[in-house]
């Protein structure tokens, strides 16, 4: 069995692949480009990526493929219907980063919301010892109690970071965009609610056709001015020249 490992680099460089080789020959590439799928894939029966995409283009001439395997949750990179269709099964890795995305979800909060970079920058620059004050407030910042964080998409993630966010005293509130109705203590509202009453609003929803590019021109001016926006998800469920305006 062959088992080739497309974007090696993309989980870094500190992981190895070597308990694969009991199963057979494993092939590594730090990085494989979507033109070079094609050629890599040809004698492959397992296919490891992260990103790439696994569909009719790119798996044509992969004849042997009989899995193909993600180094990451989303599974919106998949052909299902023609993976289906070749019998090719597909397996993600479920759960695998809840505690490491729901903190570095407040990792990117706190950064924002403290101006540690400018503070850090004001220190190492030499000011702050210049400047002939102890307590230095030249950017005011913010505490986390009492605001309003909202949350798109409860899953694990979210629901993670709803509990830290309730232990810093905020006041979470959560919303569908499928509108599924979610089994948790928080208050769920639609949509339009979500945007304009959130201080915070962090996205923790998969990339689907109800996600896709929601996070819009006319979604951003429903927000306050003051809110930070966190996407903890995929890109494109942000329109990032909307975002950038």
């Amino acid at each position: 069995m062959k088992i080739v490992v497309l974007e090696s680099k993309s989980v870094g460089d500190d992981v190895t692949f070597s308990a694969f080789e009991k199963f057979g020959e494993v092939e590594l590439y730090p990085q494989t480009s979507k033109e070079e799928m094609v050629a890599r894939s040809r004698d492959a029966d397992v296919l490891i990526a992260n990103k790439l995409p696994f569909c009719e283009e790119t798996l044509k001439e992969a004849k042997n493929l009989k899995l193909v395997c993600l180094t990451a949750t989303g599974f919106n990179n998949l052909d299902g219907e023609y993976l289906k269709k070749r019998g090719i099964a597909a397996y993600n890795v479920a759960g695998y980063s809840t505690e490491g995305v729901a903190q570095h979800t407040f990792a990117l909060l706190l950064y924002l919301y403290e101006k540690l970079r400018y503070y850090d920058d004001f220190v190492k620059s030499g000011s702050y010892i210049g400047c002939g004050m102890f307590s230095y407030f030249g950017v005011a910042f913010n505490e986390l109690k009492d605001k309003t964080w909202g949350i798109l998409g409860l899953g694990a993630i979210g629901r993670k970071v709803a509990e830290i966010a309730t232990t810093f005293g905020c006041k979470v509130i959560c919303c569908s965009a499928s509108g599924n109705i979610y089994n948790s203590p928080y208050e769920q509202v639609s949509f339009d609610e979500l945007l304009k009453r959130s201080d915070i609003l962090s996205v923790h929803a998969p990339l689907n056709a109800y996600t896709n590019q929601i996070m819009d021109k006319n979604a951003f001016a429903k927000m306050k001015s003051s809110a930070i926006f966190l996407n903890l998800a995929r890109g494109l469920i942000v329109n990032e020249q909307d975002l950038a305006d």
